[in-house]
């Protein structure tokens, strides 16, 4: 059912409170998602993003509850990933004469995933298209998160339409920021940002110094994922300037895994050296935990604690997405600190220690090894190791 954002100004996207990984990216979705699309009726009809291809049937349903679909005249393509763009051949099927714009890097990106003679048009940073008592603005953004990824900019109703930047997986009866809870909101939203966007912070950066430059009223962000930001809309966007310069909080994530239960008690004594120098963490044992979840807590955190045991001359399968995830994601101003048990050949600690120094993670501690179960002096070493990294988070290293 379509939500009016403003006068001839509407929602028309979908709600899919089944998503639990989001196609592509494999990223959880505890809460579901939206897609959001939204229609602009003036002398012109436009169309600004799709939803996902299996949801087109939806898209079309609710603009024909305010439109005929076949008079749409102008279509959006702010970024050509099919979780936005998979409904534009329903679309332009029943608009075939409406103008696709997309950016530059959008015209050979959009052409690429469909493969359609469509009417398209790119747009630069600046450019306006007027659609009567109107104008479209196009702001350009390289790698937020797709180098296609473009913002639209709806005047004189001030309201930002910047696909991927500043939403969230996060489905909801409501549509609206001040209709939902915070804190949830919020949850997801960091989420969102720490699992996909934290690579391109200094992008986020700049393109936010950009845009406050351009000292353009915000009376809505819109994006294509989650709720849309009306009350105190920039709320979001100065939260991402937050969360982009990597600033992090002083506490510490322990990540393991364990055969014997001999490296959960190696996990358990540094979590007792953190506690005992008054330094908050939180322990994941990896079979059991949600990865985009642990990486989202790593993100806040100052200090990464790895341990596995040795498994084939290595961590244990458990263990090593999320280490290469840290090394995609390139998050910075990081401590680190290896663990684990080991039988026979103990090559796992090492292993990890490189794999965190490739991240560009400090190292605050040696690792500790312990053969076999964990002996007394093993777990001295370990609570030692806790408190070593507990004292370099608080002296800011």
């Amino acid at each position: 059912m379509p939500t009016e954002l403003a006068k001839g100004v509407y929602w028309v996207g979908f709600v899919d409170w089944t998503l639990r990984h989001f196609h592509g990216y494999e990223l959880s979705t505890h809460r579901g998602s939206s897609y959001n699309a939204y229609l602009i009726t003036d002398e012109k009809n436009v169309l600004v993003d799709t939803v996902w291809g299996p949801f087109s049937d939806q898209l079309i349903q609710n603009i024909a509850e305010i439109i005929d679909p076949a008079k749409l005249d102008i279509v959006v393509a702010n970024h050509a990933e099919v979780d936005h763009s998979g409904g534009l051949p329903a679309v332009m099927q029943r608009a075939p004469k409406a103008q696709v714009i997309v950016s530059k890097r959008g015209r050979e990106s959009v052409e690429g995933h469909f493969h359609q003679p469509w009417d398209f048009r790119a747009v630069s940073s600046g450019d306006k298209v007027n659609i009567g008592q109107r104008d479209l603005v196009f702001i350009e953004a390289p790698m937020l998160h797709w180098p296609d990824s473009m913002f639209t900019y709806l005047a004189p109703d001030a309201i930002l339409m910047p696909n991927d930047a500043f939403g969230q997986h996060y489905a909801t009866a409501f549509r609206f920021n001040d209709e939902v809870d915070e804190e949830e909101l919020y949850e997801e939203a960091l989420k969102y940002y720490a699992n996909i966007l934290t690579p391109f912070s200094p992008q986020v950066i700049r393109k936010i110094d950009e845009l406050l430059k351009l000292n353009l009223p915000v009376n809505m962000i819109a994006p294509s994922h989650g709720i849309i930001w009306r009350k105190d809309p920039l709320q979001i966007v100065k939260k991402y300037h937050e969360w982009a310069t990597q600033v992090p909080e002083k506490s510490a994530v322990i990540v393991f895994d364990s055969m014997w239960d001999g490296t959960r008690r190696m996990a358990e004594a540094i979590g007792e050296g953190l506690k005992a120098e008054g330094v908050p963490f939180r322990a994941f044992y990896m079979p059991v935990s949600d990865r985009n979840d642990v990486i989202t807590e790593i993100f806040r955190a100052k200090a990464v604690i790895v341990g596995s045991p040795t498994f084939n001359n290595g961590p244990l399968p458990t263990i090593t997405p999320i280490l290469e995830d840290l090394k995609g994601l390139k998050f910075q101003n990081k401590l680190s600190a290896a663990f684990g048990s080991y039988g026979w050949s103990g090559e796992a600690v090492k292993i990890i220690e490189d794999h965190l120094a490739l991240c560009k993670f400090s190292k605050a501690a040696e690792g500790v090894k312990a053969k076999w179960q964990p002996n007394a002096e093993d777990l001295a070493k370990c609570r030692a190791l806790g408190s070593q990294v507990a004292k370099a988070i608080k002296g800011g290293v």
